[in-house]
């Protein structure tokens, strides 16, 4: 039994009670048009559970900009003092700062806490759509998942070869959508609202290099994982676009170019 065998059942209920639901209301349970409300609904559930961890850490991101300087500052002045009673000072003093601007020791906790979801979820939705019943979706459902397509292409279906020029077309077109939305988001969202002052050069290289990352890695991604998922990645990337865009334009970072956008005016 995996350790994500609870997360992915639970996830597996959410998508069987939305296509009981949907068929309940007269849609046919293994039409394309179903499956995608039932994918939605999943990435809706979730991203809405997270939302209190999202917060927590827009308000991380703000108090770690405001006690930046002061670490800088702190940090200058220890540079050369090595001995014991000087790093146990220098690590004092660094707590006391934290402390005074609200800087949470477990920062990194809202995305620790967020990536076994994200993992669950891929497992959930590979399983079902190579034709493996998991927990609350049972052989039934799996096999109207198999049956559903979307513009012809069933959703099931892995890849970008294999299925004739159609096929092609649209999973080109589903993958160069969740690519397309992902590096949007991280060029122009993401990268403008993250402080690079005082990070080491190879981390700032690697974030600045993030937006084409992410994006040629769906790319590559489409041509081996199933069509669902590819729905799946637009969907979320589609929230994922919003909310950072409105933290992006309200709730920017101290320090960064989205923070002096906002205080120019207009």
């Amino acid at each position: 039994m995996s350790l994500l065998d609870p997360l992915i059942h639970a996830l597996a209920a959410v998508v069987a009670a939305t296509h009981a639901g949907l068929t309940h209301l007269g849609a046919d349970p293994a039409a394309g048009s179903t499956w995608l409300l039932c994918i939605a609904t999943v990435v809706v559930t979730v991203r809405v559970a997270l939302l209190p961890l999202v917060v927590h850490g827009v308000r991380n991101a703000h108090s770690a900009a405001r006690a930046r300087p002061h670490l800088k500052e702190l940090a200058d002045r220890y540079r050369h003092r090595k001995d014991a009673a000087s790093l146990r000072e220098h690590l004092e003093e660094r707590r006391r700062i934290s402390a005074e601007h609200g800087v949470s020791r477990l920062g990194c906790l809202p995305v620790l806490v967020q990536l076994p979801l994200w993992v669950a979820l891929y497992h959930l939705l590979a399983g079902v759509a190579g034709g493996t019943p998991v927990g609350a979706m049972d052989t039934d459902l799996v096999g109207a998942l198999g049956t559903a397509t979307l513009l012809a292409v069933p959703l099931a279906a892995r890849g970008y070869l294999g299925g004739g020029p159609v096929h092609l077309a649209v999973v080109a077109g589903l993958a160069l959508l969740a690519a397309g939305l992902s590096f949007v988001t991280q060029r122009y969202f993401v990268a403008t609202n993250t402080v690079l002052d005082g990070m080491p050069d190879g981390m700032a290289a690697v974030q600045q290099m993030m937006p084409v990352i992410s994006a040629v890695g769906l790319l590559v991604a489409g041509g081996f994982v199933p069509t669902a998922l590819l729905v799946y990645w637009i969907c979320n990337s589609t929230w994922t676009l919003g909310q950072t865009f409105v933290v992006w334009r309200w709730f920017p970072t101290p320090g960064t170019p989205a923070a002096r956008r906002r205080a120019t005016p207009a």
